[in-house]
């Protein structure tokens, strides 16, 4: 089973304590990357929220942001203290004696007035249970999402190994024939030079192009890459640096079986087997 590294979740909730909204965004990127946006309220959770992630999380670059509107005991309530209150009072009281006719003062002023309104602290117990929970689930949904595209990506990456596997037959196939129309071209023109070519030396020469012609080694390699792919996808572990090296490796290989071809036939498939392995390289790039 294999996960993309891109995603998306979002989880809402609402309880005596508010509202509170969860979102996780995931990206490519070579390691694990994480980063919170919290009120200071929650900061608190952070570490064991990273820990969670981690769990299930091996490679990509997170964002998660967290969003509550509290209520109930999740504000705190307000008390006038009422002896902060009384001298303030007996304070404007004497400021009217010596300045004559005031207007009365104005209620929601008094009660800014340090001191003179003071709020609990709120209790966040309710709400940090809660936003653990609705993180779980937001997080479950996340790893839902890149299994899905991991799914999909596995799909192509196949479809692509099934077109490389079909290339390495095609040019196998193809290669003795390229092999007899060059012994045969090289005759027609020492035929056509009227050279008389000693037959042991044209063997050489022959041989010699051969070697130089000889592509086995190469569709070996593409083969047992492809083989390598395959056993890659089946692993249950983050596989996508894995399979970026067997890009490199196999691009490597077809890059080589094009420089030898001197067929149009096998170029046109050492062409199709590189147009192959890059698309399985694009999307390798998303794979954790």
């Amino acid at each position: 089973m294999i996960k993309s590294m891109t995603g998306f979740a979002r989880a809402e909730a609402s309880g005596e304590w508010g509202r509170a909204v969860w979102e996780l965004r995931s990206v490519n990127h070579r390691y694990l990357d994480i980063s919170f946006r919290l009120p200071e309220e929650m900061r608190g959770l952070e570490q064991d929220l990273r820990q969670a992630v981690a769990a299930c999380v091996r490679r990509g670059k997170l964002e998660i942001g967290f969003r509550f509107t509290a209520q109930g005991a999740a504000i705190g309530e307000f008390s006038v203290d009422q002896q902060r209150l009384t001298s303030l009072k007996a304070a404007v009281a004497a400021s009217a004696e010596v300045m004559g006719d005031m207007a009365a003062p104005d209620p929601m002023r008094v009660l800014a007035w340090p001191g003179v309104v003071n709020q609990q602290a709120p209790d966040l117990s309710a709400l940090q249970a809660a936003a653990r929970e609705l993180f779980n689930s937001a997080l479950a949904q996340l790893d839902a999402t890149r299994i899905r595209e991991g799914e999909q990506l596995e799909a192509v990456i196949c479809e692509r190994c099934e077109l490389l596997e079909q290339g390495v037959s095609e040019v196998r196939m193809r290669y003795p024939q390229v092999r007899d129309a060059w012994r045969d071209k090289l005759q027609q023109r020492c035929a056509d030079l009227g050279v008389d070519v000693d037959p042991g030396r044209l063997e050489q020469e022959l041989a010699m192009a051969a070697q130089r012609l000889d592509v086995e080694e190469e569709l070996q390699r593409l083969s047992g890459h492809v083989s390598e792919v395959r056993k890659a996808l089946k692993r249950k572990e983050a596989i996508g640096r894995r399979l970026d090296f067997l890009m490199q490796e196999l691009n490597r290989e077809a890059n080589t079986l094009s420089s030898k071809s001197q067929d149009g036939d096998m170029t046109r498939v050492a062409v199709e087997m590189k147009v192959a392995i890059e698309q399985m390289r694009e999307q390798v790039q998303n794979i954790e």
